[in-house]
């Protein structure tokens, strides 16, 4: 009878982990939804504000009379909506009727805005409302991608439990047992019997642990006010992501879903999509593409840049593992294997393995003994082992084929005749499942998208005839539909914030590291933080730098490029070429450099503006851009917050993407992980204030210490004997 009662204490204490946690977790979703609610009406309210009076006629269909109401000084919907009956029937020549009908129709009305608004969380306006949403949001978030599934567990513990405990509970005394009755006997044996089982089962997977750390993350109070804004403003996406999710904020469904034809929407919307090894929370637009791309098995994914391609891969990675597939192969320009080592690292339970590199043999033979994620470039690819066919041979020893291929930057095999595109169609020709990533949109270049589709699905492009081909594009869109899916920002960015930051981690050339060694030698710490630019020709961040102001190109927008320095920045200018404005220095004078920024903004369609980030950061209104790239990060971290928000300010109609050009064991990494350690942020976000804004000396203190402890990391890391120059201060330019 002891290990009975033990066995049943054990149980009631899982019981009460489970609905304490369910209980935590509804109240904090409870929290979200009460902040939510008042920001809402809020909108809902101002929208009301800007429609007229005689908007109430359509709803009645021109039966209501609003001569009276109008004469009474009403002239928007808002004005009715928030006035009672009793006022209403106040105004002379305003009967009871009347009243009603305009009530109903300015209800109406405000049902149908409250359907299309979304609340948006202005970072740079902190006040009482929004602050308590994003605090309510913070437990949520910071508690982790765990937390779904701790709840999830919780669930399915609480209910059986439930049933089992007061079922058992009779075997837990001789004398309770006595004085039951045969059936009932028999049944709390059952159920300490299965009871048994359960327990067992759960601390055979921590569910207890799991239990009790997911109410602890749920309580945890933020440090301070400041805290939660801070969070917010480094992983807003995910803020945003569990918003939707709770308060289930609007979407246009037909352009979150690419106006793909009903009968694949239905077929995707039937695909499951199992989260087990994925660590990040998907927007709605983002599931759907993951289940697109699993549903379809051999697709093109087109969404314009900003959107979270790489996110919806590696949702697809995790699910075929889930499934039990064990190898997975991404090819990708040499400027991102960095990024996609890192992301599917940071976003999945998944193994990655960088294929390249002088030990991209080993690296492969341990990707075909021990399974992942192997990630390889293009120029590799075609020296590496294609997949077994079904009759094996000497041109096929590598190992049965990937469970899923993904191709970034796919536009980079448009050409068939070229080598990367030949080993790109020699692994696509033997993997079930492709998925393509491009930005680039198919409805600028027909003819190569139909290249790319050949790929995947030769019968949907087989030798179109004349007649196909003077329908258009959008004809062969529609014909494609089932293997392309593309959204853009304007449709489906309601939710997510207007800034999107990406680190954009790349690795040194040769080049690059005999240049960063030198200036590492030298102890010259401007010479470190911009030996990525030395050799143009071989820079691997100029390379990336270049792919993004392409696609920003292809997608019709401005971009800004910031550098602390002028010699990158003519580098830069050099790099792509005379099409450019700027560069916009310190020496420039103020005149000059707003006529530069007016050309910039009056420039039609995609344009690029080049700033020293000290002259480009204060004063002046860059929001026609929305493609922001540094080239390096900044000692200070407000310098680039300020030059960021010279883009992302009051008036931005579209998101701005900031991507922060990172060079791996560099400088860049220790000046990263140095900041990140550094109680000043908060201080940035805490003095919003126009001195705060208006220098970055009014909250970054210049610390010379800074650089000549990264030298001195740097030199004992690569081992260089150094030469006598002193580090400069960090705080003086080239």
């Amino acid at each position: 009878m002891a290990q009975a009662r033990e066995l049943y204490e054990d149980g009631a204490r899982l019981y009460d982990g489970a609905r304490t946690l369910r209980a935590d977790h509804a109240r904090a979703l409870e929290a979200v939804r009460a902040a939510h609610t008042p920001l809402r009406d809020a909108s809902v309210a101002e929208e009301l504000g800007s429609i007229p009076l005689n908007r109430l006629k359509d709803v009645t269909e021109g039966r209501l009379r609003l001569a009276a109401v109008e004469a009474a000084g009403f002239a928007t919907v808002r004005e009715v909506h928030e006035a009672s009956r009793h006022r209403l029937r106040q105004i002379p020549g305003v009967g009871a009727q009347t009243a009603d009908q305009a009530l109903a129709a300015a209800r109406q009305i405000a049902r149908a805005v409250g359907e299309t608004v979304s609340v948006r969380i202005d970072v740079d306006r902190p006040e009482p409302r929004t602050t308590a949403l994003v605090t309510a949001l913070y437990r949520l978030v910071e508690a982790g991608p765990e937390l779904p599934r701790a709840v999830e567990a919780a669930e399915r513990y609480e209910k059986r439990l439930a049933e089992l405990l007061p079922a058992a509970r009779p075997a837990t005394g001789r004398l309770r047992l006595a004085l039951t009755g045969r059936f009932r006997r028999e049944a709390a044996r059952a159920a300490l019997a299965e009871l048994r089982e359960l327990t067992a089962e759960a601390a055979g997977a921590d569910v207890p642990l799991r239990l009790a750390q997911a109410t602890a993350d749920l309580l945890r109070e933020p440090a301070s006010e400041i805290e939660p804004w801070v969070d917010f403003e480094v992983r807003s996406a995910e803020y945003y992501s569990r918003l939707a999710e709770i308060c289930a904020q609007p979407t246009d469904l037909a352009a979150a879903e690419g106006f793909v034809p009903s009968e694949v929407a239905e077929r995707v919307h039937a695909q499951p999509l199992d989260d087990t090894h994925r660590r990040v929370s998907l927007r709605g637009y983002q599931a759907f593409g993951a289940r697109f791309a699993l549903a379809q098995r051999r697709v093109v994914l087109g969404d314009e840049m900003g959107l979270g391609k790489t996110v919806q891969a590696i949702a697809a990675l995790a699910h075929l593992a889930a499934e039990g597939h064990t190898h997975f192969l991404v090819v990708c320009p040499a400027g991102v294997l960095i990024n996609w080592t890192r992301e599917i690292g940071a976003r999945s339970t998944l193994r990655a393995l960088p294929v390249h590199g002088p030990d991209r043999w080993d690296a492969y033979a341990e990707w075909r003994e021990r399974g992942g994620v192997a990630v390889t470039t293009f120029d590799v690819l075609h020296t590496l082992p294609a997949p077994r066919t079904p009759e094996p041979g000497p041109e096929s020893d590598g190992g049965p084929p990937p469970g899923l291929l993904v191709v970034d930057e796919a536009h980079y095999v448009k050409n068939p005749d070229t080598r990367r595109a030949r080993s790109v169609a020699v692994w696509t020709a033997l993997c079930d499942r492709v998925l393509f990533l491009t930005g680039t949109p198919m409805e600028n270049r027909v003819e190569e998208f139909r290249a790319l589709v050949r790929h995947l699905r030769p019968d949907l492009v087989a030798e179109p005839g004349e007649g196909h081909r003077a329908a258009g594009p959008h004809a062969f869109r529609r014909a494609v539909a089932p293997a392309y899916l593309r959204r853009n920002q304007k449709d489906v960015l309601t939710e997510l914030p207007a800034l999107i930051q990406v680190d954009e981690w790349e690795e040194f050339s040769a080049a690059d590291e005999d240049a960063y060694r030198a200036a590492v030698a030298a102890g010259n710490f401007m010479a470190m933080r911009r030996a990525a630019y030395a050799d143009p020709e071989k820079s691997a961040k100029l390379q990336r730098l270049r792919e993004l102001v392409a696609e920003a190109a292809a997608n019709g927008l401005k971009a800004i490029v910031f550098s602390y320095f002028r010699d990158v920045l003519t580098v830069v200018q050099e790099a792509l070429g005379d099409d450019v404005f700027g560069p916009l220095a310190g020496d420039v004078p103020a005149a000059r450099r707003q006529r530069l920024v007016d050309d910039f903004t009056a420039a039609g369609g995609h344009a690029v503006l080049l700033c020293q980030i000290e002259a480009g950061g204060v004063g002046l209104n860059l929001q026609a851009a929305s493609v922001v790239i540094l080239c390096e990060p900044q000692i200070k971290p407000t310098l680039e917050h300020q030059a960021v928000a010279r883009a992302h300010r009051m008036g931005q109609v579209r998101a701005v993407q900031v991507h922060r050009l990172l060079a791996a064991d560099s400088v860049d990494d220790r000046l990263l992980r140095i900041l990140r350690n550094k109680n000043r942020l908060f201080d940035a976000y805490a003095r919003r204030s126009d001195t705060a804004e208006a220098s970055p000396d009014a909250v970054d203190v210049s610390d010379d210490g800074i650089a000549r402890r990264i030298v001195e990391e740097e030199q004992r890391r690569l081992a260089v004997e150094p030469r006598d120059a002193p580090a400069p201060s960090p705080s003086h330019g080239p």
